[in-house]
């Protein structure tokens, strides 16, 4: 069955790629009619070293999507992050020729080209240039310029930067495993759009999303993306040094993690042992899960004081920069028992474990509001929310009850902008 109507969010992760198949309810609630999951076999965190093995792990997860939605797919929007992600502020400027004339879209397009014209290092390409806040004629925190009259038209920018090889690698893994690539978003700001609300978001808040090969970083305040950053641990780390610690298979480093984990030692007492199967008939194993936690506590420590140098790098300490709805902790690392307690013992901010759940319609799937499919909703709130525009013969071809409303030209979203660039330096792959 074809449906025009249906999205799909296609999150190419490090331990699991995930694609997820919806649409847009009357409450304008994201309703979930099928996801499709499969094991990560080529990303290492989040970037694709094996190609063959990410293209088959894509065609499993959309294959059962697709069965369970009814549904054919063939265009995705797909979330890029990867610890080759880096970002950068970066003050520009132009100067008009008529102050007389109102400050226009085509003077905004000037200074955002002007700022993609920047010289990266070898191998780095510029993927996204996001305004933050705007001067006009030395007047400053302008949040929309369009309309005013001004000489001198200024801004600051939030832009991320990539490497060339691994965008290309992603997009190539796209299009050989059949599929169209609709759009693209930065990861940490999908995850943001499906946890965050409105109100955190101007009141100041960080999301850290803990991922099984990254974490990312998005910090917000005033309603607008002010820092993202990634740190090249996650969830898988932490197995690894179980495995090693406890000189056992990844297999069961993973499931210990999962069922006896914590990420506060002080909750264990020495006398509590779990036992673990020897393998091809060798004895069994104790671990104490006192030793288990301490082992888990220090990965942990190292992921979140990474991210609250981060954080204070943004400059929360400043009274003007405050993140007052403190920390929102994401992905599927967040479920760690204690975690909450231990980040904010270590910031001494308020934290709260976000779900996607806000924006999904009520009947869905509780497994669908995990945080580990954070990511995953947010792309798909993405793709419901910049459905193509019907054109004039479909329209003509649609009955008048058929017909959905056109959105109204306007300019174009940032996010479009950066989009279309996007598939122009793809086609030239």
């Amino acid at each position: 069955m074809k449906n025009k109507n249906i999205s799909v969010g296609l999150d190419i992760g490090t331990t699991k790629i995930v694609a997820m198949v919806g649409q847009k309810n009357e409450y304008d609630k994201v309703e979930v009619l099928g996801i499709g999951k499969s094991k990560s076999l080529g990303v290492h965190r989040g970037v694709v070293n094996n190609i063959t093995q990410t293209i088959q792990s894509i065609q499993t997860a959309v294959a059962e999507a697709e069965a369970k939605a009814g549904v054919e797919i063939n265009e995705v929007i797909v979330g890029i992050a990867g610890q080759h992600i880096r970002s950068l502020q970066h003050s520009d400027y132009i100067t008009r020729e008529n102050a007389d004339e109102v400050i226009n879209e085509e003077d905004i397009d000037r200074l955002i080209n002007q700022v993609h014209k920047l010289v990266m290092l070898p191998g780095e390409e510029i993927i996204h240039v996001l305004p933050q806040e705007y001067k006009v004629d030395g007047q400053a925190e302008i949040k929309e310029p369009i309309g005013m009259y001004g000489g001198r038209l200024e801004a600051n920018f939030h832009v991320v930067v990539g490497q060339v090889s691994s965008i290309r690698n992603i997009g190539r893994c796209i299009k050989s495993a059949g599929l169209t690539m609709g759009d693209v978003t930065l990861e940490p700001i999908a995850s943001s759009d499906a946890v965050l609300s409105q109100e955190e978001k101007e009141a100041g808040v960080a999301l850290i999303d803990i991922g099984g090969g990254t974490t990312d970083l998005a910090i917000f305040k005033d309603g607008i993306i002010r820092s993202t950053a990634v740190i090249p641990f996650g969830g898988n780390v932490i197995t690894e040094d179980i495995k090693e610690g406890c000189s056992i298979i990844h297999k069961q480093a993973e499931l210990l993690k999962v069922k006896f984990g914590s990420a506060w030692p002080g909750e264990n007492k020495e006398t509590e042992i779990v036992s673990i199967p020897g393998l091809r008939g060798r004895e069994p194993k104790e671990i104490s899960l006192k030793t288990l936690s301490k082992v888990i506590n220090a990965r942990v420590i190292e992921i979140i004081e990474q991210a609250f140098l981060e954080i204070k790098n943004y400059g929360h300490e400043d009274q003007k920069k405050k993140l007052i709805a403190g920390i929102v902790l994401t992905g599927g690392g967040s479920q760690l028992k204690h975690l909450k307690q231990l980040v904010e013992y270590i910031t001494g901010m308020d934290t709260r474990i976000g779900y996607p759940n806000e924006h999904l319609a009520g009947d869905s799937d509780t497994t669908t509001a995990s945080p580990t499919f954070s990511t995953a909703v947010g792309l798909l709130m993405n793709a419901c929310e910049n459905k193509p525009k019907v054109s004039e013969e479909e329209a003509e071809d649609q009955t008048e009850g058929d017909i959905e409303p056109v959105l109204p030209l306007g300019r174009k979203s940032i996010f479009d902008k950066w989009t279309d660039r996007f598939k122009e330096f793809l086609d030239k792959a």
